[in-house]
């Protein structure tokens, strides 16, 4: 019988578990790291809450202190700008702290709760004391008006939710069966339907239009479902300090910009329906031309 090997006790490993096995690397040492305040783009994010705070405070000064229907509107429309404000310093506060290198786990979380308040919670409100409050004169919005104005509510802070597990850097990105571009946002971003609803509103307080009034709820609700749908709309990140562009281009956005401000009342409504639209028909465009599921396996 031939002589059988014995194996070494001292050369015998224990299988890897989970524990041993090699980790990715972590963006941030620890808790302390993470959820360190930078300064800058903190102040923007806190400087989006506090326009929403002031939005809902105009709302509610146009609902219930204004002492006729030409200083409720004025109410209003400082509300609608102080939701547009927001939007700004939404803009400006991943930008700036992408700029320095700034980004935190915590500068996240709480740009998603400013969010939150500045538009989901504040253009809720809006629509709700404007159209959809159950004393106004539109008898089929006093039963379901508080539901509109909620699922908006809802979907704002589901998408919200949703966009910060879909950006976790500690969770690997997955499937989601879209088309989106790596620098997409998946759903109508929450200041984009804010923005819509808000200048709508807008729209509403400087033109004498009561059937137009009567297509918001509805509009209000499509939105909704834009914010939590998987369509992606375009996010503009790679524009930045570096972007540059050719003279008549640059002369073209300038009259743009003017043009938005010089017809203001109506110009912001134009411009957010725009860009829900392009979205929506680039989205539609994708899916027609994609192959069959049948055909691409193959």
């Amino acid at each position: 019988m031939p002589d059988q090997v014995m194996p070494d006790p001292a050369d015998s490993k224990p299988p890897e578990t989970e524990q041993d096995a090699p980790k990715e690397p972590q963006l941030w040492k620890d808790t302390t790291e993470a959820g360190r305040i930078y300064i800058l783009p903190n102040l923007f994010t806190a400087g989006n809450l506090f326009f929403g705070f002031l939005a809902i405070i105009w709302c509610i000064r146009g609902k219930y202190v204004a002492a006729d229907e030409a200083q409720a509107a004025g109410f209003f429309t400082e509300a609608v700008f102080f939701i547009l404000g927001a939007g700004l310093c939404d803009a400006l506060d991943g930008r700036v702290a992408r700029l320095g290198g700034r980004e935190s786990l915590f500068g996240k979380e709480f740009d998603s709760i400013a969010d939150t308040v500045s538009f989901g919670l504040a253009p809720a409100l809006m629509m709700f004391f404007l159209i959809l409050d159950p004393t106004t004169g539109y008898p089929f919005f006093r039963q379901i008006g508080w539901l509109i104005g909620f699922l908006y509510l809802l979907c704002a802070g589901v998408r919200l939710a949703r966009f910060n597990v879909l950006t976790n850097p500690y969770i690997p990105p997955g499937d989601i069966g879209s088309s989106a571009k790596p620098d997409d946002f998946l759903g109508l971003p929450a200041p984009m339907a804010a923005g819509t609803v808000a200048s709508l509103v807008l729209v509403l307080l400087n033109f004498d239009l009561k059937v137009f009034s009567l297509l918001l709820p509805p509009l209000m609700l499509l939105i909704a479902w834009l914010m939590v749908s998987l369509i992606p709309y375009p996010s503009f990140k790679h524009v930045d300090w570096q972007t540059h562009t050719q003279m008549r281009h640059f002369i073209a956005l300038v009259a743009f910009v003017a043009a938005l401000f010089l017809f203001w009342r109506f110009s912001f409504a134009i411009l957010f329906l725009v860009y829900i639209g392009w979205g929506f028909i680039a989205h539609l465009m994708r899916r027609k031309k994609a192959p069959p599921a049948e055909e691409s396996a193959t």
